[in-house]
């Protein structure tokens, strides 16, 4: 990773993970992201289906010149290269792994605009992963990005990192991670010094 977005949505994300595999979508508070935050994205991913862009910074919106939310992700890519993103997206889903991908723009008349663009994965409800967090960055963004639409991505590079150690380790430690007790879908969640609790409203009842 070279580019300061993308380095600092990490490290916020492998802070907030802890010992985990992944930490939970309501774990991510958008306030700690700062200067990043226009930079970063969610993308919910069904069993069955490539992931879709639920939430987009404006950054990414603005230099694209197009609205995100609903749309696929791979198809920022070009034909070519998306079966390979997709595989990828897959991996990150199965063993938790982070991903960091080069791509570029290519405007006619105008140049090449090179991206970094790191995915992160997150649990939303029950233990499997079902979200990520991700961001996009410009490297060296020209001074007329963003006055027009940016044509899809090609890929120049991608690279998977596993956190804690190679990927038969972080399944092992996925399969062994308790499941989510049902009654915490509805608790509500209480933030004290950085830590995180989920409060479930109910419990013993006077007799």
């Amino acid at each position: 990773m070279q580019q300061k977005t993308s380095q600092t949505l990490y490290a916020y994300w492998n802070d907030v993970r802890g010992d985990r595999i992944a930490p939970r979508r309501f774990d991510i508070e958008p306030a700690q992201l700062g200067d990043v935050l226009s930079e970063t994205f969610i993308l919910e991913s069904d069993e069955g289906k490539l992931p879709t862009f639920r939430l987009a910074g404006t950054r990414i919106c603005e230099q694209f010149g197009r609205e995100f939310r609903g749309s696929g992700f791979v198809e920022m890519f070009a034909a070519d290269d998306q079966a390979a993103i997709a595989q990828n997206m897959a991996n990150l889903k199965r063993q938790g792994a982070a991903i960091v991908l080069e791509a570029e723009a290519k405007v006619p008349g105008r140049g090449d605009v090179c991206f970094e663009i790191v995915l992160l994965p997150l649990v939303h409800t029950g233990t499997s992963i079902n979200r990520m967090l991700g961001s996009i960055a410009a490297v060296d963004p020209p001074i007329w990005i963003g006055s027009e639409r940016l044509p899809q991505l090609d890929l120049l590079r991608v690279e998977q990192m596993w956190p804690e150690g190679r990927p038969h380790a972080i399944a092992e430690k996925f399969r062994n991670q308790p499941a989510l007790i049902p009654e915490l879908a509805s608790a509500r969640l209480v933030r004290i010094n950085r830590r995180s609790f989920r409060i479930v409203d109910g419990g013993l009842l006077d007799k």
